[in-house]
């Protein structure tokens, strides 16, 4: 729970989110544009007002999730049974008994494929749809440039067009970690703003398996709690204590997450949407008392108050037994013994939840969820018994949102190395996200992003 003293907030709605949307359809404006035919606004508005991405750093085994080979040879295969779904021509493994009761809810793509076989390159390209830039952001040796995240290319197309009566300051695009994701080596260079710059970044929030949700940029203050941010003369002394000792970039920094902190506290009921208390110890038991978990029950609880654009990361670093150790996807060694002591079991208890609740609040409908990681795992198994990294082929899932679901999108080759049909781009996976949730074609070129080799998933919509 975020803790702000005795600084007193605004509702973050206003009134009922219900209440107006039952009004707004008696509205004669939208997006700044007056005399607009209601019944017009209603057949332009988005299939999907939110969009969850739900990102499993580090590389998810498609063969012993999404996609088991049962037949393949024994250097392939694993030792997971593959089990039936409620969806003809999908079979799961073991690992995941709950999502394959749920399959109806939900659609997979298993010919998924990325351009590079590193965590942050990788992760970069798929957040963003391609590779980086020649001379890209930083310059003279600095981090290559990336374009926009697909949250960041949302969150500002709707920041331009929000409904005028739609009073919900939250920002944009949130992304639930410790801090920004990545690797042992430093986050991925695609995880928000990109080539827009550092002022499209998501905003971050960390919520621990007990539910209590910090800001991870504060730390950036030092000294400067939230606590101390409920008081304007505080922040001003740590400020010019700040300024009086740093240069004028580092300064410029911490001034900016100030503002960005200060800003959301002060025009949202932080105490009513980033409490989880206030759920049902039933909701909270059935998500699990984990940060995967209860992370997922706060983007939930986020798109609710009208996020555009929520990720929630399995976590922030791709480790597993290695420096950094995060428990992460990148399941080098021991990957079986990990798959069903751990991965398994958590996503697949995670992501049912997830979809249950947002289906039985009526919230499925109008929000977009897509699973899914920076590539898949070898089919070959490696001389230590696990899978290392494979770009080549792996799976997604995608519900809610203007999805057609219990279907089965593509098909891998009998070792699941390669697609057996056409591939899934990442540029195609982020322009399904973005015409799904209404950034459609003309909106892309007038930003100047996702022009290239996307179009939407077929058979997906």
């Amino acid at each position: 729970m975020l803790s702000f003293g005795s600084f007193k907030t605004r509702d973050c709605q206003g009134h009922s989110r219900r209440s107006f949307l039952k009004a707004s359809a008696a509205l004669p404006f939208a997006a700044g544009l007056a005399g607009l035919d209601p019944q017009v606004l209603a057949a332009e508005a988005p299939k999907a007002k939110s969009v969850m991405l739900v990102w499993l750093i580090g590389g998810p085994s498609h063969l012993d999730l999404f996609d088991p080979k049962p037949k393949a040879p024994d250097l392939y295969r694993g030792p997971f049974a593959a089990i039936n779904t409620r969806t003809p021509g999908l079979r799961v493994t073991e690992l995941l008994p709950r999502l394959a009761n749920l399959s109806n809810k939900f659609s997979v793509v298993r010919t998924n494929i990325n351009y590079n076989g590193g965590h942050r390159e990788a992760g970069s390209i798929g957040m963003t749809g391609y590779s980086a830039t020649d001379g890209g952001e930083g310059g003279g040796g600095g981090p290559p440039g990336y374009q926009p995240h697909f949250g960041s290319i949302l969150a500002r197309h709707r920041a331009r067009h929000r409904l005028e009566a739609d009073s919900i300051d939250l920002p944009g695009f949130i992304s639930l970690a410790r801090g920004p994701i990545g690797d042992g080596v430093g986050p991925n260079f695609g995880y928000g703003g990109g080539t827009w710059g550092k002022g499209h970044d998501p905003f971050m929030f960390n919520c621990a398996e007990d539910g209590k949700v910090s800001i991870p940029e504060l730390n950036l203050l030092e000294g400067l709690t939230k606590n101390r941010l409920a008081s304007r003369r505080d922040v001003l002394a740590k400020l010019d204590a700040l300024r009086r000792r740093a240069d004028q970039r580092d300064f410029a920094k911490w001034n900016a997450v100030y503002k960005r902190a200060y800003n959301l506290i002060s025009s949202i009921d932080a105490n009513r949407v980033f409490d989880l208390s206030q759920e049902k110890s039933a909701t909270r038991d059935a998500y699990g008392h984990t940060s995967l978990g209860q992370s997922a029950l706060l983007g939930r609880r986020l798109v609710e108050a009208g996020v555009p654009f929520v990720q929630v990361n399995w976590s922030q670093y791709v480790e597993v037994l290695f420096p950094n150790k995060d428990y992460g996807w990148d399941t080098h060694s021991d990957n079986f013994g990990l798959m069903a002591d751990w991965h398994g079991p958590l996503l697949d208890r995670t992501l049912s939840a997830l979809l249950e609740d947002l289906d039985q609040r009526g919230l499925l409908e109008t929000t977009l969820v897509c699973c899914m990681g920076e590539f898949g795992r070898t089919p070959r198994i490696n001389n230590i018994g696990s899978r290392d990294h494979w770009p080549h082929c792996y799976f997604s899932v995608w519900a809610g949102g203007g999805i057609q679901p219990g279907r089965v999108i593509g098909e891998s080759d009998p070792n699941g190395e390669h697609p057996a049909t056409d591939p899934v781009t990442p540029a195609m996976v982020g322009t399904t996200i973005l015409e799904l949730a209404g950034a459609t074609s003309a909106t892309r070129a007038e930003l100047q992003v996702l022009q290239d080799g996307g179009h939407v998933i077929d058979g997906l919509v």
